[in-house]
């Protein structure tokens, strides 16, 4: 049997329901929509494909201080997260994970076309849906600030509620059409 790669998890209440935080030694490597036993399946099938021996432990002394900055983000008293962080995924689905990092600040919105234009993609813009979708790092990578090219909130793996939530909170005077 090989090393067995710990991974960490803990999970916060949020407005918007559980959200579990997973971490290896590098940092924070996934943040979803649900609590840990619901999600357990999906994160061990995961986990299988970019870790050795996978092995969860909850541990919310190692988790501490991201889940302090989720809890203050919900709170309003956070805009950007100072927490290591980083991803698993496709080159095509982390260079459109960076776009959303980096081009799209706390309050503002961009389409699914300016994030295709912004990763030299233009006509990528169903993949770039695809890797949106795929974001394994809720709010962090802000996929919740994606809109139409026509200003309506569409698409999102958390459910547009959530999505509403999550833009209202970052900025409530923005008005959205509604699908």
């Amino acid at each position: 049997m090989g090393k067995r790669s710990f991974l960490y998890y803990d999970e916060l209440e949020t407005p918007i329901g559980p959200i579990t935080v997973i971490a290896d030694e590098k940092g924070l490597c996934r943040a979803d929509f649900g609590n840990y036993d619901h999600l357990a399946r999906h994160h061990h099938i995961w986990a299988k494909k970019y870790y050795l021996c996978p092995e969860f432990v909850r541990d919310e002394e190692k988790m501490r201080e991201i889940v302090k900055e989720f809890i203050e983000y919900f709170q309003g008293e956070r805009e950007h997260f100072s927490i290591d962080f980083h991803f698993h995924g496709t080159p095509f689905q982390q260079k459109v994970w960076n776009a959303l990092y980096e081009e799209i600040p706390y309050g503002e919105t961009r389409s699914y076309k300016e994030i295709a234009r912004a990763i030299q993609a233009p006509k990528a813009i169903r993949a770039v849906g695809g890797a949106v979708n795929r974001n394994p790092l809720t709010i962090i990578i802000p996929c919740h600030r994606v809109i139409g090219t026509n200003g309506k909130l569409v698409g999102y793996n958390g459910g547009l509620d959530k999505k509403r939530h999550l833009l209202d909170l970052e900025s409530p005077q923005m008005v959205f059409k509604e699908n």
